[in-house]
């Protein structure tokens, strides 16, 4: 929070996290899907860096689907939850058994160099 948002911690997305790991693109495509047409998820961002377009630079070469959301239904409601931001992570297999701990810590050092 102190090196990559200057102490404001209502700027921190990612205290909720999940990933999901998939064989084919297929199932991701379709999980993507019905994320998005989900009546009781709220977008809040989206990143698709699996797009050929997508600068691998920025991720240290890292593939995924990266989604920000909001749940606003229910027991969230009930809970006061539905502004707290959750992130969904999708991944290829082959991406995620790259990122095992070692892959991760060479991304924190990348990402720390760059100040982020």
């Amino acid at each position: 929070v102190l090196r990559s948002y200057g102490g404001d911690v209502s700027r921190l997305l990612d205290v909720c996290r999940e990933t999901i790991v998939f064989d084919k693109v297929e199932d991701l495509v379709s999980c993507v899907q019905r994320i998005l047409l989900d009546a009781d998820v709220r977008l809040a961002r989206f990143r698709n860096r699996l797009d050929d377009a997508c600068d691998a630079k920025g991720s240290a070469g890292f593939r995924n689907v990266g989604i920000l959301v909001t749940v606003c239904a229910g027991e969230a409601e009930a809970l006061g939850l539905e502004h707290h931001i959750c992130e969904v992570q999708l991944v290829m297999l082959s991406f995620a058994r790259m990122a095992k701990v070692e892959g991760h810590k060479r991304y924190v050092k990348f990402r720390n160099a760059r100040g982020e």
